[in-house]
């Protein structure tokens, strides 16, 4: 081997070991200062001390979210398990010292939202949602879960409700000359399958659950929003309110938007609001 060959391979184990010696300084530093220093993973500036997590479409469990109708788009969706582990990086951030949650929503799953909604609760900074257009259903109840909630002058609120209402095409298939043949082990095994009739055990049974899940919606609501369960119980007929309503009846907190938000933090923690987004 020539010596400027010898060399080059000194040259290059070199800046091999080197980047590998880097890399693993890189490596744990973050986990350092995610466990230790209260620095989270998440990319922030460094003047940073107000997260806001976005919410912007569907909640959900999984990306696997069924379309009702045949000519419809698959909406936005935004998972629980995504928001809850941003919730825990800004909750042991030490430089974060408040939390926005930024809404957007028409609903989702109610699983998902009470996963988001418990994650919310265990924070001891203090938490705001912020409500763009609307926050419906499982969108409100995440939002139930801050210490103050905000919305825009033109944003609706509410729909405080569950539906598992779906397309019944036993008629068309009927018309066309399919037939729809049962083969279940038990007699509430297909219950709720479009191509057949709801028999009217079937209703019931289906209705039963729904009046339980309301509950327990109105429960929470009521518990987070320290209002009269009896209150939000007439409040919880599936309509919305524009923002004025949703105020005088104890849904919201204040009327306005992100500035509005930043002022009450800024009196709130005497801290001038340096803002880190976070797109779901």
């Amino acid at each position: 081997m020539t010596f400027n060959k010898l060399k080059f391979y000194k040259l290059f184990k070199i800046i091999f070991f080197t980047g590998v010696i880097l890399t693993m300084v890189v490596f744990w530093y973050d986990r350092y200062n995610f466990w230790f220093s209260g620095e989270s993973v998440i990319n922030c500036p460094k003047d940073s001390n107000v997260g806001i997590i976005k919410i912007h479409g569907r909640i959900a469990i999984s990306l696997e979210e069924p379309v009702s109708g045949e000519n419809e788009t698959k909406p936005n969706i935004v998972l629980s398990e995504t928001v809850v582990k941003d919730l825990e990086q800004l909750k042991t951030n030490k430089k974060i010292k408040a939390i926005i949650l930024d809404i957007n929503s028409y609903g989702g799953s109610p699983t998902a939202s009470e996963e988001i909604a418990k994650a919310l609760k265990t924070i001891k900074k203090p938490t705001v949602a912020l409500i763009k257009d609307s926050a419906f259903s499982a969108a409100y109840l995440t939002a139930t879960a801050a210490d103050k909630i905000y919305a825009g002058r033109f944003s609706e609120v509410g729909d405080i409700g569950v539906t598992m209402s779906y397309l019944d095409y036993s008629a068309k298939n009927k018309k066309e000359g399919i037939i729809y043949q049962r083969l279940s082990s038990a007699k509430f095994k297909d219950t709720g399958n479009p191509d057949k009739e709801l028999t009217e055990e079937e209703r019931q049974l289906l209705m039963e659950n729904i009046e339980k899940m309301h509950k327990i919606f109105v429960e929470e609501v009521a518990q987070n929003r320290n209002l009269d369960i009896q209150k939000v119980e007439k409040l919880a007929d599936g309509s919305t309110f524009v923002s004025q309503d949703a105020k005088e009846n104890g849904l919201i907190d204040e009327i306005g938007g992100l500035n509005e938000v930043k002022e009450w933090l800024k009196k709130e923690l005497n801290i001038e609001p340096k803002l880190c987004f976070i797109d779901n």
